[in-house]
């Protein structure tokens, strides 16, 4: 009996700690975090330069109207290898759509995220291939990270709808066609509807799972519980890098979202249901490709912590939404 009492003792006083360091961690991030994020931008970054003239000229804004049908934000850090495969595989496809219909109108975006190999020199040629008007390089000269880097590329973009897709080129570029079809019906054609349609490699699950060790498996489907749990409902795959957007969305996402690295797409995803924005899941082709910046055992946990971190701050207030954006 006494050490049945002497348990629940130890169990109740237990509790009481972790309630009262709940607390003090709540209080801490509340007086250390902005409810929305401080954006910064160099001088420097809100510049592209024209082959044409060699001079730079400024990117527009996200806020402006749009002039543009698509445009696509490619982040990449230390890519020089990978980029041209990716890139060689959109832009033909992108000119293939402008040459077949004229009203197609796009632009690449590629968004160096501080790298440090010759991942900016390797986009501007492309750039001198196609023309500024289609190829854009926004060189940051500070490593921000993957969601850093999408966000500059996107309050960047001049498109009607705003498509983010990996440099490594592991999505296949021509299944932009599923994803613009799913954005069709989710916004019936019109930008300034919220919607978003993203990638999603969850039909290839069964596949992977039998390629993974026993440890990974088990990393991934603890890492999808926690996702499903505390932040982003019936979605399957939120970790696909080829996400599209309306104009309409990306401004309300990408001026609230916080998380600058891996485990941004999460919170974007979290924000948009929270505001109530259609989210279409739509199977795409994928291929893992070698040099991912990613290793897998310490990746997960550390986008397990992010993801518990993103529930805690915006439960506790610490991050906020704009309120004449939840319906």
């Amino acid at each position: 009996m006494l050490l049945t009492e002497f348990v629940q003792l130890i169990l109740l006083f237990g509790s009481g700690l972790i309630f009262i360091l709940l607390i003090v961690i709540g209080i801490i991030l509340k007086v250390t975090t902005t409810p929305f994020p401080q954006i910064n931008r160099r001088k420097e970054e809100h510049f592209f330069v024209n082959p044409t003239t060699s001079e730079n000229e400024k990117f527009p804004s996200l806020e402006d109207q749009p002039s543009l049908e698509l445009s696509v934000i490619v982040p990449a850090f230390d890519e020089e290898n990978r980029l041209p495969i990716m890139l060689d595989e959109c832009l033909e496809y992108l000119e293939s759509r402008h040459k077949s219909e004229k009203v197609f109108t796009y632009e690449v975006i590629v968004v160096s995220d501080g790298s440090r190999d010759k991942t900016v020199e390797v986009a501007q040629k492309y750039s001198v291939k196609y023309g500024s008007n289609k190829v854009r390089v926004l060189a940051l000269l500070v490593n921000r990270g993957k969601g850093g880097a999408v966000r500059m590329g996107m309050l960047s973009a001049r498109g009607k709808y705003l498509l983010f897709a990996d440099a490594d080129g592991a999505s296949k570029f021509a299944d932009y066609e599923k994803l613009e079809r799913s954005m069709q019906t989710l916004s019936t054609g019109d930008h300034n509807r919220d919607a978003i349609s993203i990638g999603s490699r969850a039909h290839l699950e069964q596949e992977a799972t039998a390629k993974r060790t026993l440890f990974r498996t088990v990393l991934m489907h603890g890492f999808h519980l926690l996702v499903w749990t505390f932040a982003v409902k019936k979605i399957r795959d939120t970790q696909c890098g080829f996400k599209l957007l309306t104009r309409s969305a990306a401004r309300k996402v990408f001026a609230v979202m916080h998380v600058e690295r891996w485990a941004f797409d999460v919170e974007l995803l979290f924000i948009a249901q929270s505001y109530n924005i259609p989210i279409e899941e739509v199977a795409v082709n994928w291929t893992e490709i070698e040099g991912s910046k990613l290793t897998p055992f310490w990746s997960w946990l550390q986008m397990g912590r992010d993801l518990m971190l993103i529930w805690f701050r915006y439960a506790i207030g610490a991050w906020q939404l704009k309120k004449e954006h939840v319906n």
